[in-house]
């Protein structure tokens, strides 16, 4: 085994011999796919400027964990052989999914990677008849719990409604529940006054209109199932008053391929189509967008809460003819699709009241960061500095990287 299959530092038995800081605590952090690497992110800057801790990243089992890596790599994390990290102890451990976690030796603080628990479980191909009731991910007993014990030492919930499905499907984690609210929500609310430097940096003139189109992975979502939604949307919305961005969700990178997913919209591109890179934040454009479409639970979730005009597409195999891109911006601009259920982050919300929604996020609006700041010194056994990091609006787009990606996928 080489050096590079294994860190001696700043973990491990000679660690001290080559560490110029020695005695911090050690907090793993779990990335399992871009999407949960970026909540983690969100979570991280609350405690990483600590000079008695001391953060390393490691890269967990998952399906789509093939972007991880060259992610952390670009942000400079130290990052761990996932063999390595599963045979060290750690002061504390934090994730935003479940791959793997029973094998890591670590007090775990484990969280949700999108806008709350807000999705069922899918069921497997094979096996008996499907529940009729299918369980919220996140917050079913065979994600938390193994061996007989309840894996995560706190978990965090966005809300008290997350607290009554966690008492119905894993009554035994209920002791480590902690409501702290959404960073996620607190970050997006603390940009909306940037609104127009998000716009500037996308290209957005005064009189342009933002509309973002989101979709989630599988063949169940946007992309899958209508496939002519952005050539339509290209070529029905007059390009003097509208510009298009797609927020693919990053399993539909990884699953595909970022050249393959690019050739696919090749022709919206060469029109004008915003594609960023999965890597890239997707915040901004939420909260320039004038109109948000789409099934991405997260992004829709997100841009109601902030008081974007929100519609939830329904899950049809093509666009129906009187679907045209005015209907359906038409559509958003009153209301979420009521032939559609809403995900249960959006259950106490009617139609798309922006309270409501928000209440569903966080329980306790601009809190978040504090309450986890709270939680991870509790678990590191570290007295909490008096002074807290505010939270910070999200980083501004820079749209034209995405333009010289396209270029080199040609």
């Amino acid at each position: 085994m080489t050096s590079l299959e294994w860190s001696s530092t700043p973990i491990g038995i000679d660690a001290d011999r080559w560490a110029s800081r020695s005695g911090c605590r050690t907090v793993l952090v779990v990335a399992h796919t871009i999407a949960s690497c970026r909540r983690l992110l969100d979570v991280i800057e609350h405690v990483e400027s600590d000079p008695r801790v001391q953060l390393v990243f490691t890269v967990a089992p998952d399906v789509f964990n093939l972007q991880v890596r060259p992610f952390l790599n670009q942000l400079g994390a130290l990052v761990l052989p996932w063999h390595q990290a599963v045979r060290e102890r750690f002061d504390l451990g934090l994730a935003a999914a479940h791959g793997g976690l029973h094998q890591l030796h670590a007090p775990l603080f484990l969280m949700a990677h999108g806008a709350g628990h807000g999705k069922r479980v899918r069921p497997g191909p094979y096996g008996g008849p499907v529940l009729a009731d299918q369980p919220v991910y996140g917050l079913d007993a065979p994600r938390l719990t193994h061996g007989g014990r309840v894996l995560p030492t706190a978990l965090a919930l966005a809300h008290d409604h997350e607290l009554e499905v966690l008492r119905r499907q894993c009554p035994e984690a209920v002791e480590a529940a902690v409501v702290i609210g959404d960073p996620c929500a607190d970050r997006l609310v603390a940009s909306l006054s940037r609104r127009q430097d998000y716009r500037r940096a996308l290209g957005l003139d005064e009189r342009q209109e933002l509309v973002v189109v989101s979709s989630t992975w599988g063949p169940d979502g946007v992309f899958g199932r209508w496939p002519d939604l952005f050539p339509r949307l290209m070529t029905q919305l007059p390009p003097g008053r509208y510009r298009i961005a797609a927020l693919l969700h990053p399993a539909v990178w990884d699953a595909h391929g970022h050249r393959q997913v690019r050739a696919w919209l090749r022709d919206c591109l060469d029109v004008g189509l915003l594609l960023p890179d999965p890597t890239e934040d997707w915040r901004g454009p939420v909260v320039a967008a004038d109109h948000v479409i789409g099934d991405h639970g997260s992004v829709t979730a997100y841009a109601a809460a902030i008081g974007r005009p929100t519609l939830l597409l329904p899950a049809l195999r093509s666009m129906p003819a009187t679907g045209t891109a005015q209907h359906l911006l038409a559509e958003s601009a009153n209301r979420l699709d009521p032939r559609r259920p809403l995900p249960p982050q959006l259950s106490l919300a009617t139609g798309i009241d922006r309270q409501a929604v928000m209440a569903a996020l966080t329980s306790r609006p601009g809190d978040a960061g504090v309450l986890l700041r709270r939680t991870m010194y509790r678990l590191l056994r570290l007295t909490e500095p008096g002074r807290h990091r505010q939270t910070s609006p999200v980083p501004v787009a820079h749209p034209g990287r995405w333009k010289v990606q396209h270029d080199l996928a040609g």
